[in-house]
């Protein structure tokens, strides 16, 4: 590991499990000091116990719908520690299954974590890092903000907004020292495999795995590592594992191929759905 992040300061959101979990064991094994993050505290202090390394890690409750909360946050991290290095949005949800089932709750809720918690942490660091000269923002996206598939609507818009709104900001924070990273990995092997689904039948394993021909996600330790590289290399854009990677080209190449065996993928889909 890089003694690139010995003594930086970094705040993650969405903590308490996956990838947002391998992120804080990441940086703590990499000499960071580590606020996790997340709305179920007890999942976030059982990150904080589990980060072992040369950095310190602590536990914290924060709803990235409160833009107040995530502003304070960020105020009381750099009172207490002098700067902040690495804001890593990474808290999300996402509901699978066919779009007319969504409610206008489900609509809101997606776009206020997905879309709004990515905004707010946004806001409330990038000044900080601005007046610092330095820093670093993760925005953690998902391949699907880059290609899109059906039965994952709400969740792809949101994720398409992440991608947007990272690269704009990149171009912007270039100038005052801060990198931007937006990280669009393909399946990953989460808790969030297992969460929100719409009914009739959508399983996320039997979508994500089963129906690519995947026996499990990427790991999410491997994940982080390799943000933590991108990071130290300052890449705009990150991209795994080689499926996702493969799958991004394509949709640029030939994007009506890619929507017709979308199309295809979707309809077969329903068809298990339905046994």
């Amino acid at each position: 590991m890089s003694d690139q992040f010995t003594g930086q300061v970094a705040i993650v959101t969405g903590a308490g499990s996956g990838i947002g979990a391998a992120m804080c064991r990441a940086l703590v094994a990499g000499g960071a000091e580590v606020q996790c993050t997340d709305i179920d505290v007890a999942a976030a202090q059982r990150t904080a116990q589990e980060a072992v390394g040369r950095g310190i890690a602590r536990a914290a409750m924060l709803d990235v719908t409160d833009a107040a909360a995530v502003q304070a946050m960020v105020d009381e991290t750099v009172a207490s520690t002098g700067r902040l290095d690495l804001m890593v949005n990474n808290a999300g949800v996402c509901f699978g299954g066919n779009t007319e089932l969504l409610t206008i709750e489900q609509w809101n809720t997606i776009i206020d974590i997905n879309i709004r918690g990515v905004v707010h942490g946004v806001a409330a660091a990038y000044p900080v890092m601005i007046g610092q000269g330095r820093g670093h923002i993760v925005n953690m996206a998902s391949v699907g903000g880059l290609v899109t598939s059906g039965q994952l609507a709400s969740y792809t818009m949101t994720k398409h907004a992440v991608v947007g709104l990272s690269l704009a900001l990149r171009s912007e924070a270039a100038a005052h020292g801060v990198g931007v990273l937006t990280v669009c990995p393909g399946v990953v092997e989460t808790p969030l495999l297992d969460k929100g689904s719409l009914g009739e039948g959508w399983q996320g394993r039997e979508f994500f795995l089963k129906g690519q021909g995947l026996k499990k996600g990427y790991d999410p330790d491997l994940l982080a590592a390799d943000t933590l590289r991108a990071i130290a290399g300052n890449r705009a854009l990150l991209v795994v594992p080689g499926r996702a990677y493969l799958a991004w080209l394509t949709n640029r190449v030939a994007p009506a191929l890619v929507q017709r065996m979308s199309t295809r993928f979707v309809k077969r889909q329903r068809v298990l759905q339905r046994r």
